[in-house]
């Protein structure tokens, strides 16, 4: 008899560890589960011994860890008797919510800045359905009228608020630990709202309590340089970056950034707009993995640390991947010098000269 088990989600995988019964009806896209990499190449680039690995989470169902979360919010949700969910975003929030209530057959309604939301992210959320209303502000004013709204309107609130999220988005750091046997000696990630950051570390803390694990991270927390609060200290307005994911001035999970930051040991950076997208294009090239621009905050981060000494030879390190680089093409093909390749004859010659000239 086949013992084979057919992977039906993060929620039926971690169910003992999350907040449902055994009547809760699971709103599930086969979420999680997703790869952790071991880099080959960048660390003998480097020239440094260390162990490299990235948790590649632009391979959930909507192409971004934020599918992790939703499962969750959505689940309860629906528990609640809630027919409507809202969120700010930037992009990946809006697609993650739109996806999981056409699932559960509720309605999405999505705040996003006006012009400031990637192409990818705003097709998927216009082929789930749900209601888009642009905003003439950004992310951070979007999310302080979500607030008010939900207080004045029959809707739930799905952004990282939302407590559920949290415990969905925990469950990476499960998955990596239970790849591994161990957690990490450090943890890079990029922040933005921080939701994130945060998860992980509750996630490494109740499987070390647990004595799943006998260690937990150095958490290390990587920002846009236009988008940098935990690096200024302080909340920041109008925040740039070209790393849309990430392009926060006021992180609804500050306190709980900080308090995983303290806890662990860890520290708060930023990169240029020009380190970060070195670093996607570095991740591109030389091992073959495609991330959106704030995924690769993370290596930008782990990298400099890395030659620095910051994070020292011998250690092993989990960089988390947060989005696909589909869901932005087009930062993508403005830094590619062949996005416009020279067209040639259709001849044996003009493709064998062709093909010897790039070699």
């Amino acid at each position: 008899m086949s013992t084979h088990k057919h992977y039906t989600g993060l929620i039926e995988r971690y169910r003992d560890r999350l907040p449902v019964s055994a009547d809760t009806r699971i709103i599930s896209l086969n979420e999680g589960n997703t790869p952790l990499i071991q880099l080959q190449n960048i660390p003998r680039l480097l020239g440094k011994d260390v162990t490299i690995y990235v948790k590649f989470e632009g391979l959930n169902p909507t192409g971004s860890f934020k599918d992790r979360g939703m499962t969750m919010a959505v689940t309860k949700a629906v528990e609640e008797g809630s027919r409507a969910i809202i969120c700010a975003s930037t992009g990946n929030t809006s697609a993650a919510a739109a996806a999981y209530a056409a699932r559960a057959g509720i309605k999405a309604f999505v705040l996003i800045p006006e012009g400031k939301i990637a192409q990818g992210k705003l097709a998927q959320t216009l082929m789930y359905d749900a209601t888009i209303i642009q905003i003439n502000g950004n992310f951070d004013q979007g999310m302080a009228l979500v607030k008010e709204v939900a207080e004045q309107a029959p809707v739930t609130i799905v952004n990282s608020i939302n407590p559920y999220r949290i415990d969905g988005q925990k469950t990476a750091a499960f998955e990596i630990v239970d790849d591994l046997g161990f957690a990490p000696n450090y943890h890079c990630l990029p922040v933005g709202n921080a939701g994130n950051i945060t998860a992980y570390w509750k996630g490494y803390k109740e499987y070390a309590t647990d004595r799943v694990c006998n260690n937990r991270p150095v958490m290390c927390g990587y920002q846009a340089a236009g988008a940098a609060p935990f690096v200024a200290g302080k909340m920041i307005d109008n925040p740039e970056t070209i790393a849309t994911a990430i392009r926060i001035g006021h992180p609804q999970s500050w306190e709980s950034a900080w308090a995983a930051q303290k806890e662990s040991g860890g520290w708060f950076d930023k990169f240029t707009d020009d380190q970060i997208l070195a670093a996607q294009k570095m991740l591109s090239q030389y091992e073959g993995i495609f991330c959106e621009p704030a995924s690769a905050t993370s290596l930008a981060g782990a990298m400099q640390d890395i030659v620095s000494g910051t994070i020292p030879e011998g250690s092993t390190i989990v960089c988390t991947l947060t989005g696909n680089g589909l869901k932005d093409p087009g930062s993508a093909i403005k830094q590619c010098a062949a996005a416009h390749p020279v067209t040639i004859d259709a001849s044996l010659d003009a493709v064998k000269r062709a093909i010897l000239d790039s070699l």
